[in-house]
């Protein structure tokens, strides 16, 4: 019987671990094809650094395909940067992934110690991107509330045990690495199960999510943009059994800068007004500030005042600003291109917006939402607010990763979380992560959600990844004690 090369079976296998992400979300796939990566791992470091970066490869290329879209936009101009984008994506994720080989001579625990420190590590390095992390797979299912003691490096911890308990071991050591998997999931699943109350959230103010559909192509064009914005307006004073208190529109969703309005704050103001005098509008709009583009949120209340600002503080590098702009600012090339080439700028930090009857609201622009440590700020915050434009990222999986995530940062820090995406999925979240609604990707309209309360600080809100970290350490040395005596 003729086998297949290594090479090609390493990113099969990360390929089948990637199924786990949403919209599929099969975690048992993870787990399955996880074991199996372990399993064949090679003993020494050059050789196990190769194999989890071909499956890293594999693993990244399949949860990050998505990231090919933003690029067919204008796919005349910028389409053959796409396959560009994803192999270098891919592969510059995987690196962490090959940096756990590293551990393979210390064996096999001590990889999946790596493993999940570097898992970490990847929120922080070069900005971070903590996206498709191991634990995710895990966001639709009861063990998700474990994310509320440990985050999603705990729900990682949890995928990495399921998967080398059983890999590792031999002979009748296998099935009892096996059987000790299977019961560290069950007890995880029923934990979160028995965590989730019976009894629904209580009901608060009414919030209304604006949804208005407008395709990347057609979101700045001058002949379609006052049509969204009409839109827009429209579905702000629809009425409504029970009047909102609050409207939100998602990311950049007025085709004018905030310091320019013209007409059109007046028009939202008189939309709103149909709800009632007390009624504001949470929307996201560019500003222009001491020569300086900022990606913000803004409140708008019915007599077209401006309030409360918050400038989106965690950017994109490369898709919102390039980084070391400032010092080619400065430099011989200067000028225009300069100015180009430095995009929006970042906010001062975290703000938590006063909303009266409504509390406290955390606001969280587009990626924001990703990272745990931008939901944590001082005062706490009664409950999360996003604001997004995924637009750009087709339909096949990255909205779906990326409502995920936010939905994770429900559980994680005890707040519920209310999302308006321009195409979707706009949503709703109680504090326990549990649906309170949605709108379909790419359709058009409104939802009236109230709004949940909040849960007293959770473990992870009190002390974020310290715990993982301080695990890690212990279990690291006590590894290598171990080790020391044999």
């Amino acid at each position: 019987m003729i086998q297949p090369p290594r090479w090609l079976v390493a990113p099969a296998l990360g390929a089948v671990m990637a199924l786990g992400q949403a919209p599929l979300g099969w975690w048992w796939a993870t787990i399955l094809a996880g074991a199996g990566l372990f399993a064949l791992l090679p003993a020494t470091p050059r050789a196990a650094m190769r194999w989890l970066w071909l499956a890293g490869i594999g693993y990244f290329g399949a949860a990050l395909v998505w990231i090919v879209q933003p690029f067919f936009i204008n796919p005349a101009a910028h389409g053959w940067m796409a396959p560009f984008a994803l192999v270098f994506m891919a592969g510059g994720m995987a690196l962490f992934w090959a940096g756990a080989g590293l551990a393979a001579r210390f064996g096999p625990v001590m990889v999946a110690v790596a493993f999940l420190a570097l898992e970490l590590l990847r929120g922080w390095v070069l900005t971070g991107f903590p996206w498709a992390m191991l634990g995710h797979v895990l966001i639709d299912t009861p063990a998700a509330q474990l994310a509320s003691l440990g985050g999603a490096g705990l729900l990682s911890a949890l995928m990495l045990a399921a998967m080398v308990l059983p890999a590792r071991s031999a002979g009748r050591g296998r099935v009892v690495g096996a059987a000790v998997a299977v019961a560290l999931v069950s007890g995880a699943w029923a934990w979160g199960s028995a965590r989730l109350p019976d009894q629904a959230p209580d009901a608060g103010p009414i919030v209304r999510l604006i949804q208005p559909n407008a395709p990347q192509a057609e979101k700045w064009d001058q002949d379609r943009a006052l049509f969204y914005f009409e839109r827009m307006l429209d579905q702000t004073a629809a009425p409504a059994a029970q009047a909102p208190a609050l409207v939100i529109w998602p990311e950049t969703s007025v085709p004018f800068l905030l310091s320019y309005p013209g007409a059109g704050l007046g028009m939202m103001a008189d939309a709103i007004a149909a709800q009632g005098p007390e009624a504001q509008i949470a929307f996201g709009v560019q500003r222009l500030d001491a020569g300086r583009y900022y990606n913000s949120l803004a409140l708008l209340d019915s007599f077209a005042r401006v309030g409360q600002i918050y400038d989106k503080h965690h950017l994109v590098p490369f898709g919102e600003y390039i980084p070391f702009a400032d010092w080619i600012a400065g430099s011989p090339v200067g000028g225009l291109a300069a100015q180009m080439l430095q995009g929006y700028s970042a906010g001062p930090g975290p703000q938590v917006l006063d909303m009266g009857a409504l509390g406290r609201a955390l606001p969280l622009i587009c990626y924001e939402a990703i990272f745990p440590r931008h939901s944590r700020a001082t005062p706490r915050p009664d409950w999360l607010v996003q604001v997004t434009n995924d637009a750009w990222f087709g339909t096949l999986s990255g909205p779906y990763q990326h409502l995920a995530q936010a939905r994770l940062r429900t559980i994680e820090q005890g707040l519920p979380l209310l999302r308006s995406a321009n195409t979707g999925v706009s949503a709703g979240f109680d504090a326990y992560g549990r649906p309170l609604g949605s709108l379909a990707l790419n359709t058009d309209g409104f939802l009236d959600i109230a709004l949940p309360p909040p849960l007293p600080p959770t473990v992870y809100a009190r002390w974020g990844d310290w715990p993982i970290w301080g695990a890690l350490l212990v279990l690291a040395f006590g590894v290598a004690a171990v080790r020391r005596v044999r």
